[in-house]
């Protein structure tokens, strides 16, 4: 979260401290799960873990923040962020009378 990442998941899955396997899942900040924005987005890796008592999956996602440059980022932005812009300001001069002639 420190490298300006809008999110992070992690889930532990396997033989955690007893017989019966469970599953962990450690989230922070915002993430989103679905739909077409997720694919340059978020950033998934998995990696499976062979300990003496059986097998640990850790399965990670970041999800990335907007970069116009598209350096850290991608450039894409997000569909559902609203820009709001100001409107101009408007003339108090009366209006010009159309040409008659």
């Amino acid at each position: 979260m420190e490298s300006n990442a809008r999110g992070c998941e992690i889930i532990v899955s396997g033989k955690l401290r007893a017989q019966r396997a469970k599953a962990m899942k450690f989230l922070d900040g915002y993430m989103i799960k679905t739909g077409q924005p997720t694919t340059y987005y978020v950033d998934k890796a998995v990696r499976h873990v062979l300990l003496r008592q059986g097998v640990l999956g850790i399965k990670v996602a970041i999800m990335l923040d907007h970069d116009p440059s598209g350096v850290t980022g991608p450039s894409k932005p997000q569909p559902d962020v609203i820009r709001v812009i100001e409107p101009k300001d408007e003339d108090d001069s009366p209006a010009k009378a159309p040409f008659a002639g």
